[in-house]
């Protein structure tokens, strides 16, 4: 992952930063959207689900791809994770792994209601996205000589992730009538908004790796994306400290 030196000419660089910039800047508005909106339930969202009970699997199912499709760190945490994954056998395994993961604990927290400061839980997410980066950028084996398991980490995060959402899902004070198969509802979405996001990802990295600008420009994508991460550390930490 060296860098490419600017010596070559800004002619050679521009096809480069013309496939990087869209991805970058997505980086960036979904970051920057994200940490104004403080990843809050919609008010609209919540109003709704206050006034009904019972079974209501659809709108529960819409919540949940919603929820994933504009969760901005859990996409940039699974930008990390296949960012240096080719083979789909590959990706289908830490995909499931962060899926496993998130679905225990979001399942399990609502259920129980386990309070725990949505502030901190999204600090410990911002961290997951810094930790892959790093982990992209091979810094582990350089500082300290080893490399951790991927394959636990992605696990590992993944519960993290699913206590986010599980907090964001108590937000909604859902009503104890039809709770279960509802939170399976939602469930079921979020893994759709999931594989949305993912495919969408999926085409924007297979382009850009056709092209010889991956692996030149790989670690500043990287860089900027560990940047993304600590900007949401930041941001959650500000909030449970003035909250």
């Amino acid at each position: 992952m060296k860098q490419s030196s600017c010596g070559g000419g800004s002619r050679a660089l521009v096809p480069g930063f013309s496939v990087l910039h869209p991805l970058l800047a997505l980086l960036f508005v979904l970051v920057m959207a994200g940490a104004a909106a403080a990843h809050a339930v919609a008010e609209g969202d919540k109003g709704y689900i206050q006034e009904i009970s019972g079974i209501n699997l659809i709108p529960f199912v819409y919540l949940g791809a919603k929820h994933m499709v504009t969760g901005y760190d859990h996409l940039l945490f699974l930008f990390g994770v296949i960012f240096f994954l080719y083979r789909l056998k590959h990706i289908g395994i830490y995909v499931s792994l962060f899926a496993v993961g998130h679905s225990t604990t979001m399942l399990l927290g609502v259920y129980y209601g386990w309070n725990v400061s949505s502030y901190l839980i999204d600090a410990i997410i911002g961290l997951s996205v810094v930790y892959k980066a790093l982990d992209n950028l091979g810094a582990y084996q350089r500082w300290f000589g080893v490399q951790p398991n991927t394959k636990v980490a992605t696990l590992i995060f993944g519960f993290f992730h699913g206590l986010g959402l599980a907090t964001k899902i108590l937000e909604y004070d859902i009503a104890e009538d039809g709770l279960i198969p509802n939170l399976l509802a939602f469930n079921v979405g979020v893994e759709i908004g999931q594989l949305i996001a993912l495919t969408v990802i999926l085409i924007a990295m297979s382009y850009w790796r056709k092209t010889s600008s991956f692996l030149r420009h790989a670690y500043t994508a990287n860089v900027i994306m560990m940047t993304a991460g600590f900007v949401l550390i930041g941001y959650q930490l500000t909030g449970y400290f003035v909250a």
